[in-house]
């Protein structure tokens, strides 16, 4: 008897019906250890729920994911409800979650915000530490696996965008036991060794736990000691390790970085042309420019008659000293009218003017006497007239 084989599609679909007909697998009940988070842009959220010794996928839908009170994160330890259903197309089982609540944080993220919190305090995030990332250089130091898609992508990117540029791959573990030890020795050689102008280091994105080795402080103190910039390209663009804020500079991909370490040879070309371009306008509109100045300064009557101006300034000045020489006569005609006229006003006033017509001016003592009373018989006294002074004595 001959056995008809089944299709992939039919077996998923088989297993699908026996866990949906199964009650308890409806309404299920489960805490477990966040890991993997992905907030979609569609506004679903997918992630895994784990324990110490299993894991089991999880989405939960926008309609559901719109009433949480808090964002789920990697290492956040949760209590779910919701579903468990076979998604057909991959063959895997699932939770379908439509309720979650929090339950406390996993041991990891615990460690990882509190070494963060500490190395913040120190200073090492600090902006005015980072070194600037050099323009264009020589050689870039890349310390990531030498296998996977990271290595690739970074080649890829650099050499499409400068076939110049020199690779320097340092090849270290990006997860497990030691990786932390051996990416931060990996640093330092750098360093020691002056291999490079600038550092990428690079892994593709997974759990907390598969990017706990850039959550180690030893990697993150080798990044903050580096002399040489270094850029973290580590996870995802949601992924944030401490090795980013310790960073002279985050990338959100591998590529990214490569993006970011490796300018654009061929957009420099073309600014380097157009700034050419542009300059040789430039001078060109200024020649021009400066022509026409000269041309309209030598059209100027100070240029075609130069001793106009002085000419005009003599005549000028003769005008004003002309001016000065009239104002001055007629001051002095003025001055020696007003002279004459003050002379004879005066000689009009004088004594002398008094005595000339036979009067006479009478002093005792030097005082003029003013009436018979101010004299007694036997008193001398001067005479004044015109023509000069006599003594005489009172004697009646």
């Amino acid at each position: 008897m001959e056995i008809t084989p089944i299709t992939i599609t039919e077996l998923n679909k088989y297993i699908k019906d026996k866990i949906d007909k199964d009650e308890f697998l409806q309404n299920v009940y489960v805490k477990g250890e966040i890991s993997n988070f992905k907030n979609h842009y569609t506004g679903h959220l997918y992630f895994t729920l784990k324990d110490e010794n299993s894991l089991i996928k999880c989405i939960m839908f926008k309609s559901f994911a719109e009433r949480l009170k808090f964002m789920p994160k990697d290492g956040m330890k949760v209590v779910v409800f919701g579903t468990v259903a076979v998604y057909e197309r991959d063959g895997v089982y699932q939770i379908y979650v439509k309720a979650m609540k929090q339950e406390g944080l996993g041991d990891l993220y615990v460690k990882y915000n509190e070494l963060k919190e500490r190395l913040e305090k120190e200073g090492l995030f600090d902006a005015k530490y980072k070194k600037k990332i050099p323009f264009m250089p020589e050689k870039i130091g890349v310390l990531t696996s030498k296998t996977g898609s990271v290595i690739r992508d970074i080649i890829n990117v650099s050499t499409r965008r400068n076939q110049n540029v020199y690779l320097r791959l340092l090849p270290v573990p990006v997860q497990g036991e030691g990786a932390g030890e051996k990416i931060a020795d990996a640093i330092r050689l750098m360093n020691e060794k002056k291999l490079a102008d600038v550092i990428i280091i690079a892994r593709g994105g997974g759990s907390l736990e598969d990017l706990w080795p850039f959550n180690e402080e030893i990697v993150a103190r080798a990044i903050f000691e580096s002399e040489l910039p270094v850029i973290s390209a580590v996870g995802h663009e949601t992924d944030f390790t401490i090795a980013d804020f310790v960073a002279d500079l985050r990338a959100p991909t591998p590529s990214a970085a490569a993006e970011l370490a490796v300018p654009e040879i061929s957009k420099l070309v073309d600014t380097i042309a157009n700034f050419q371009n542009r300059y040789r306008v430039a001078l060109r509109k200024k020649v021009e420019y400066m022509k026409l100045q000269f041309d309209k300064c030598m059209q100027m009557r100070c240029y075609k008659e130069p001793l106009e101006k002085i000419n005009e300034r003599y005549i000028n000045l003769d005008r004003l000293v002309k001016s000065l020489n009239d104002s001055i006569s007629q001051k002095i005609t003025i001055s020696k009218k007003d002279l004459i006229n003050g002379m004879t006003k005066l000689d009009a006033l004088s004594p002398l003017k008094t005595l000339s017509r036979g009067y006479s001016i009478t002093k005792k003592d030097e005082k003029v006497v003013k009436s018979v009373k101010d004299l007694k018989i036997g008193d001398k006294i001067s005479l004044r007239f015109a023509d000069g002074e006599k003594i005489a004595e009172v004697i009646k």
